[in-house]
């Protein structure tokens, strides 16, 4: 039990920087679908899905490679392994770059960028720039420094946040009223493209406030250990390009599927923006995952029941946690929903689909313990790829009939059958034990729920605020049988708060 405290005090702290983060981007979201139409927000959605693809590409597995072998029995130098990893990226992403630079014009044209090559530029250096610092982001956590992770990224968020206002809004205005203070650099037409110079300016001083985990050691390099590595990792890097292209191939195949263009980044840009709406979720997602990692490997040195009941608890808390979220986020959609601009509403219901495939996708996360404490990622990669033809094949088959709600039903799809097959050969390969009857009770309890509060007590005439508080104690009671069943007093959640009197 130890071991799961410490795993939700870093998942706490990476969740601060996450949820921070996160809700302020989230805020940004607004200010793109009231002042952008919508076909230029669908392609702003087209440009960072295929960043994300292009970002998992260039970190090629090393962040969960790094973990491994700075852990490693025969690898005791983890700045060995750390410096290794840094030359390695540093060489990939200045290459990439160049390859940009050299074809940017074709780049442009697929990427649909309105023949604004500057889109793709930018857009190719903050990329580089990303895949870089994922390893010194890695050595942070390693060296169980959430804070400091923490610290930086909200200032990236910042400096992110208020480069969009200043060149979406302030700009716009001082336009208006004092054109000669911003006409030598401002231009109305570039549009979105501020979104991505916002971006690249920000990723630019997030690598400047870096230099202090890139100094202090030498840059040695061992290709020993680099290409034991790469055998580790090549996996994982397949494992990685499936994942996010679960989660992104229906935005980039969505242009291709709908025969209308127009059409297509008009309904992309709906999906897009409702999409965001699964942040919630999404933003415990990633904090967990940031401190899950380090948990897994720092725990395989423990006794064997030891560490895999830490395991099965980590799966237990995770599981009744992120339902609550979902069910807190489908109680109160008609509020979040004002996120968004109205125009945008139609596409509200791809909501739970998208929650509950991101719920899966979490828990096919926790299932992957099994293969990275044993050095067969290659099951990940294989899971991974399974479920991509999965989403390729629903998406091609749904979107030309549903439009994008074909895009939220392949996602969740595909998420769930990555997430039993795991399971199920995990069962074989490395028993852990989960406890599926309790977890399966929870998603009872969560459906139950969220029938009686999405369906139920909006057709009693209830008026609004009386059924926001008694769903309210729907999501309490949710707590309380949680907690009844892991035998979880209040006293104890309590306890920690009583060290700051």
């Amino acid at each position: 039990m130890a071991g799961v405290k410490s795993l939700a005090k870093d998942t706490a702290i990476y969740g601060l920087s996450s949820i921070v983060g996160r809700f302020l981007n989230w805020l940004l979201v607004p200010l793109y679908t009231i002042m952008f139409p919508v076909g230029e927000y669908g392609v702003v959605t087209f440009v960072y899905s295929v960043t994300a693809l292009a970002l998992v590409i260039l970190t090629y597995g090393m962040e969960t490679g790094f973990f491994r072998f700075a852990n490693h029995e025969r690898w005791v130098d983890s700045k060995l392994v750390y410096s290794t990893c840094l030359r390695s990226l540093a060489v990939s992403s200045i290459g990439f770059f160049v390859l940009v630079v050299l074809f940017v014009e074709p780049v442009t044209v697929w990427m649909q960028c309105d023949g604004n090559p500057y889109y793709v530029l930018m857009m190719a250096a903050c990329v580089a720039m990303d895949a870089f610092m994922a390893i010194p982001y890695s050595y942070l956590r390693y060296s169980r420094r959430p804070v400091r992770f923490a610290v930086l990224r909200l200032i990236n968020i910042a400096v992110n946040i208020g480069l969009n206002l200043f060149f979406i809004l302030l700009c716009p205005w001082l336009m208006a009223h004092a054109p000669a203070s911003v006409r030598w650099f401002y231009r109305p037409e570039f549009g979105i493209g501020y979104i991505f110079l916002a971006n690249l300016i920000a990723s630019s001083v997030n690598l400047l406030m870096m230099i202090p985990e890139l100094r202090g050691f030498r840059w040695n390099f061992n290709s020993a250990l680099w290409k034991e590595m790469l055998r580790y990792s090549a996996p994982l890097l397949v494992l990685g390009v499936a994942g996010i292209m679960n989660q992104t191939i229906d935005k980039i195949l969505y242009p291709h599927l709908v025969t209308d263009p127009a059409e297509a980044m008009y309904g992309l840009g709906i999906y897009g923006a409702n999409y965001k709406i699964g942040v919630l979720l999404l933003v415990f997602l990633q904090a967990f995952r940031f401190a899950y990692e380090p948990f897994i490997f720092a725990r395989a040195k423990d006794r064997p029941e030891a560490k895999k009941q830490s395991y099965r608890d980590a799966m237990t808390y995770f599981v009744a946690f992120a339902l609550l979220i979902f069910l807190g986020v489908m109680f109160y959609l008609d509020y979040i929903r004002y996120f968004i601009s109205p125009r945008y509403f139609s596409g509200l219901k791809v909501v739970p689909l998208i929650m509950l495939g991101e719920l899966f996708f979490g828990i096919f996360y926790n299932l992957s313990v099994w293969y990275k404490l044993t050095d067969r990622t290659q099951w990940g990669m294989w899971f991974s790829i399974l479920g991509l033809v999965v989403t390729v094949f629903l998406n091609v088959l749904l979107v030309p009939s549903m439009g994008y709600m074909g895009c939220a039903v392949a996602a969740m799809t595909s998420y769930g059958i990555m997430m039993l097959v795991s399971y199920f050969v995990g069962l074989k390969k490395y028993p852990i034990g989960y406890p599926v009857g309790e977890i399966l009770f929870y998603f009872g309890v969560a459906a139950v729920l969220y029938a009686v509060g999405v369906w139920l007590l909006p057709m009693t005439g209830i008026s609004g605020l009386v059924c926001d508080i008694l769903r309210l104690l729907l999501l309490t009671l949710f707590v309380w049988i949680f907690m009844r069943r892991r035998h979880i007093t209040f006293a104890a959640l309590t306890a920690p708060l009583k060290r700051f009197k």
